[in-house]
Order: C-alpha cells, then sequence, then structure tokens
C-alpha cells in the first residue's frame, strides 16, 4: 500500500473560521475499521458536536465493513459471493449495489485493467505472500476461468447483482475504501463540518482548508519506504488515493511481485510502482488508482486524463531506474503548491 505525508500547518486550539463566524477547534480521532488505521482531522465548534460527528463517522465506516469486506465470512458480499453460479439475480443493499455500479463502469472504461472479480486470483497471491513461492500454475489458470467483468451482471431497475460462474469472488479491495471515505465525510457534512480530513489507509478525503489557509498541505510519498515526501501540494474539497507496493509485496527468484494483480494476466505487477490520484471522490480515485498502476503510465495517464478533473502522479522502477510520469493536470495542481506558504 501505498501512502501519504502531511504536514499540518494548524496548531489545536481555538482559531477563528471568519470574520462573523464562531471560533473553531481542531479535533483528531483515530481508530482502526477495515482492518486499516482511521484517522479523521477537523475543525468544529465545540466538543461535542466533535464527539458526535467522529462517532458517526466511525460507524458508518464499520457498518460499510460490515457490507463490502471479502475476508469476513458474514458481509453481505461475502454472502453475495456464496450465490455464484446460482442463475438467479440476488437482491443487494443501496451500497454494495453504488459500488458495484460504480466498479462495473471502471472496469469498462479501463478495458478490464479494473475488474473486481479478480478475487479467486487475488486469493491465490495472498497465500503465495504469505509462503514466499508462485501461485500453483493449475490453480492459477482455474482462478483466471472466474475473472472478468462481463461475468457480473447489475440490474439498476430492481437493485440486483447476478455472478456467473461457481467459485467466482468479488474483491473490492480497490474501490470499497474509496467508498467508506466519501461516505465519513457525508456524515461530517450532514454534522455541520466541512473543514475536514478523513483518512482510510491510503485513501484520503479534503473538504474545504483549515481556517486561515487555502488548503490542506499534502506531502506526497516516493517509492523509497517511510522516505521523506517528494513535493507538496495544497489541496481542498478533492480526493486523494495511493496505490502501489511499498509495503504491500513478495520477493520469489529475485523477482519482486506486487499485491496488485493484473486481472489479464493473473500475475502481481513486478514494476515496483506508486500511483497517486486526485479525482473529485474517494471512490473515482480509488479505482483509478488500481486500474493505473495496472494499465501502466501512458494507458494509465491516457485515463486519467480522460476522467474530468482527475490527475495523477506515477513514480516507478521497473529495472532499478527510478522514472516519474505526470498527468496534465498534475502540472497545473503542483505549481501553485509550490509557492503556497509556510512550513509551521
Amino acid at each position: 500500500m501505498g501512502r501519504l505525508a502531511f504536514v499540518w500547518l494548524v496548531a489545536v486550539g481555538a482559531v477563528a473560521a471568519g470574520a462573523d463566524a464562531p471560533a473553531l477547534e481542531r479535533f483528531e480521532r483515530t481508530g482502526t475499521e477495515m482492518a486499516v488505521p482511521i484517522r479523521f482531522l477537523f475543525y468544529a465548534p465545540d466538543a461535542d458536536t466533535a464527539n458526535r460527528a467522529a462517532d458517526a463517522a466511525m460507524a458508518r465506516i464499520h457498518q460499510l465493513n460490515t457490507l463490502l469486506s471479502d475476508y469476513d465470512p458474514q458481509s453481505e458480499l461475502r454472502r453475495l459471493c456464496l450465490t455464484a453460479g446460482g442463475g438467479e439475480a440476488v437482491p443487494v443493499s443501496e451500497d454494495l449495489f453504488r459500488v458495484l455500479a460504480a466498479a462495473e463502469g471502471f472496469a469498462r472504461r479501463s478495458d478490464g485493467a479494473f475488474d473486481v472479480t479478480i478475487g479467486p486470483v487475488v486469493r491465490l497471491w495472498r497465500r503465495s505472500r504469505r509462503r514466499g513461492e508462485l501461485p500453483d500454475p493449475q490453480r492459477l489458470t482455474e482462478a483466471r476461468q472466474l475473472v472478468g467483468y462481463a461475468l457480473l451482471h447489475l440490474d439498476d431497475n430492481n437493485r440486483t447483482a447476478k455472478l456467473d460462474k461457481p467459485g467466482m469472488m468479488l474483491d473490492l479491495g480497490g474501490i470499497g475504501k474509496g467508498y467508506a471515505v466519501d461516505a465519513a465525510m457525508a456524515v461530517f457534512a450532514k454534522h455541520g463540518i466541512d473543514r475536514a480530513l478523513v483518512a482510510v489507509a491510503g485513501e484520503i478525503g479534503l473538504g474545504a482548508p483549515p481556517p486561515g489557509r487555502n488548503g490542506w498541505r499534502v506531502g506526497i510519498a516516493g517509492l523509497a519506504d517511510n522516505g521523506p515526501p517528494t513535493q507538496y501540494l495544497s489541496l481542498a474539497h478533492t480526493a486523494i488515493s495511493t496505490s502501489g507496493d511499498t509495503r504491500q509485496f513478495v520477493e520469489i527468484g529475485g523477482r519482486r511481485y506486487s499485491h496488485i494483480v493484473d486481472p489479464k494476466t493473473g500475475v502481481g505487477l513486478t514494476d515496483h510502482s506508486i500511483v497517486t490520484v486526485i479525482a473529485p471522490d474517494n471512490m473515482t480515485a480509488d479505482a483509478l488508482a488500481s486500474a493505473v498502476s495496472v494499465l501502466g503510465p501512458k494507458a494509465g495517464l491516457e485515463l486519467i486524463d480522460a476522467t474530468p478533473g482527475a490527475a495523477a502522479l506515477v513514480a516507478r522502477q521497473p529495472e532499478g531506474k527510478l522514472e516519474t510520469y505526470e498527468s496534465r493536470r498534475w502540472k497545473e495542481l503542483a505549481n501553485p503548491a509550490e509557492r503556497d506558504g509556510d512550513n509551521h
């Protein structure tokens, strides 16, 4: 998993929100959900409002985990997968249907580079990372026969889903956390809090900036694990996702294999890369980061440039030599940030 480094510019305490607005206090809440660290950083008028909003946002993420997890055998997603090959469409919740419908759209736009039906292959690679050995070729071939977004059928009118083949497994790891960030940001908005940051692992949602600032100052991480940021951006009202193999990978036979698997080949990526995507919402940023990782810089950035409001930075080291690529809009975002402000 890639990561983003943040440099917070506003001290803890009361700060003026505007000429006629009441003072706001800075609050922070951390926790664990979806088996990853969660962090909320936000500004509210008082502790009671802050606690209610943070409790509700954390509860919403927990609820989504019970729906979208492919680890929890009792999740709605796992129950749907148990119906695979049964020939009947299954009613699903509004949340699950929204994620599946969005995933289908990204699969089509990326020509299958993003594909949530990758579950059977991902499971084999999880086992490989634990054991330090490549997946059994026969089992990998069999698993690949269960992969293909055309095997998942959605009915908008009846809000149902159907999986064609027995043994199919859906993996929402490339889109579910982004959806959770969007949902948590919506909870803060319902509580009247718009100056908020929500982080679910490498998925970051940014609302209005801290009081007195033009944006949240965000340090973009590079390929070096725990290394310093490679550049800084000043951002607000946007979403950021990072995807890469800086931490989740396995070395087998002298070759590095990422946890990110190409749906078409069934093989973990080997280019040692990290992709950072900015988009209007986190579900979009999350899915695009995974798609660009698989597509590679050329086709991946073409997809980014064709997506309204999206920007991306790709860093890769396929043969030990660092390569970086920027989308057109990334250049526009990066230049103003270099001129923006203090490092308090």
